[in-house]
């Protein structure tokens, strides 16, 4: 921190002296470019090859940040950084003047920013350059960026090297690590490609409240505040599901919207309190449907992001245009964890199946619970290959319609690739009297002790009594999506600003 109160005070004392000097960078507005970096980068090339003597040369208005910087007597190159690349750009003191050239030495430094043009060259090693005939300061850095690493190999990294740093001063990393800016850049076109997959199929992209008196559509705690105009205590979304079933009852048959929600849970490395969800909801579909649309939309989004559908994690390798695999999860803990799907018939031995297999029993109270634990510890970690997990216990699943031959189970599936959870759907429950049912028992756990299970929603019932048709549904969180396509280890990876704890 020393070091860089120092470099503070000494770009202080320079911004006084260009401010004397009738120069004061954090006035000027706008700067009119004619390329990108890259832009002007790529141009060149195809002058160079059309272009014939006496042509007029390629010139060019760019604008960046100064990244590099060598100082040649009365001359100098300088690396400028945009969003789309850098480019070297080349500064003479015959072209800028005393006053400009000294000016580009003793006051230009690196993570100013510079208003340049001149006309495109390629030096006499072949790098193509901007030969610099103007050049004005657009805005000055304060403080240093981070500093280069030097590995074992010699190899400089360019980036800070404290992970948890990266994420508190993600404005900083974002200037020196390719790497974080290609997964956020590319974050962002997953998700407009997920959102050109849903309009190309005539959903229509709908808002719903974040602020709502009755936080439900999942099993979360929620975060709590109070409008003071209304006097009353309101709760941020956890789901964006009983908002958009409200829609499909209103005779909106396609819905869709990429949201945040926020859950008052921990945080680790595929949980931050607040995240991207995906909801969507289609009249008349089905468990099944919703299933083709799911491999339809990862494939798609798979080649418009990533120009193919093979995607690699671990040193393994997985190609999302396949069909994924289906398996009941009453048959994957049979494979995997051993235990006969009739052990699960009573809670008494439920339990004992859960404790013969190691796990802890003592905060168990229901057979779903189980169930879902010996998921989590057993069949989770084996799915590696995209697969649906489908056929979930209803008492874990207050909002997806019963399978009509067994009411234990629901038509309900969840997604999984490379082992994480990526997606959840139902053949959506629409019998309000079933839904009553599913809510007060939901109730009686929340009057226990659990304060993640459902409360009660008489206007969603209510909803549901004007009638819904049968709607298929899809939530997929779209951080984990992400951390999937982009190879990501931490869900902060993939998230612009992740929650930290204050300094």
């Amino acid at each position: 921190m020393t070091e860089s109160n120092e470099y503070r005070d000494i770009r202080l004392k320079k911004l006084e002296e260009l401010k004397r000097r009738g120069c004061d960078p954090f006035l000027q507005e706008r700067f009119e470019r004619t390329h990108s970096l890259h832009e002007a980068f790529e141009a060149f090339p195809e002058w160079e090859n059309s272009h014939q003597e006496g042509d007029e040369l390629l010139r060019v208005k760019l604008a960046g940040r100064i990244m590099a910087k060598r100082e040649m007597g009365k001359a100098m190159f300088l690396q400028l950084q945009d969003q789309s690349g850098r480019l070297q750009i080349y500064v003479r003191k015959d072209d800028l003047g005393d006053d400009g050239f000294e000016q580009a030495k003793h006051f230009w430094d690196l993570g100013d920013f510079l208003g340049v043009s001149g006309f495109m060259f390629r030096t006499r090693t072949g790098e193509i350059s901007l030969h610099v005939q103007t050049a004005i300061l657009l805005s000055i850095a304060l403080l240093p960026l981070p500093a280069g690493k030097m590995d074992a190999e010699g190899v400089v990294h360019q980036g800070l090297s404290d992970v948890e740093l990266r994420y508190r001063l993600r404005y900083a990393d974002l200037n020196v690590n390719p790497t974080s800016r290609d997964v956020l850049v590319n974050r962002s076109r997953l998700i407009s490609a997920v959102r050109r997959f849903l309009d190309s199929r005539k959903y229509i992209e709908v808002e719903t409240p974040v602020l709502q008196a009755i936080a439900g559509g999942a099993a979360a705690r929620p975060f709590k505040t109070h409008h003071n105009a209304l006097e009353m205590d309101l709760k941020l979304r956890i789901s964006l599901e009983l908002p958009l079933k409200r829609l499909i009852v209103g005779g909106l048959e396609k819905v869709y919207e990429i949201g945040r929600v926020f859950r008052n849970e921990g945080i680790s490395t595929r949980h931050n309190p607040e995240f991207t969800l995906l909801e969507l909801y289609e009249a008349y579909a089905d468990l099944d449907g919703i299933m083709e649309l799911v491999e339809d939309l990862f494939r798609t989004a798979a080649i418009e992001v990533l120009s193919t559908t093979v995607i690699q994690r671990d040193g393994k390798e997985i190609d999302l245009a396949k069909p994924w695999h289906r398996l009941s999860l009453l048959d994957g803990i049979k494979q995997y964890a051993g235990i006969e799907p009739n052990e699960f018939d009573t809670l008494a031995s439920a339990k004992a199946a859960g404790t013969r297999v190691g796990l802890p029993m003592d905060e168990e109270h229901t057979v779903g619970g189980i169930i879902e634990k010996v998921l989590e510890r057993f069949v989770q970690p084996n799915l590696i290959e995209p697969t649906f997990i489908t056929d979930f216990p209803t008492e874990t699943s207050p909002l997806a319609k019963k399978r009509p031959d067994n009411p234990a189970l629901t038509r309900r599936f969840e997604a999984y690739v490379f082992s994480q959870e990526v997606g959840n759907a139902f053949s959506e429950l629409n019998d309000p009297i079933d839904q009553r049912e599913r809510f007060a028992a939901q109730v009686q756990m929340r009057t226990a002790g659990d304060e993640e299970a459902h409360p009660m929603d008489e206007d969603f019932i209510r909803a549901l009594e004007y009638g819904m048709p049968p709607t298929g549904g899809l939530g997929i969180g779209m951080d984990r999506l992400a951390m999937i396509f982009l190879g990501a280890e931490s869900i902060r990876d993939v998230l612009f600003f992740p929650l930290l704890k204050p300094e």
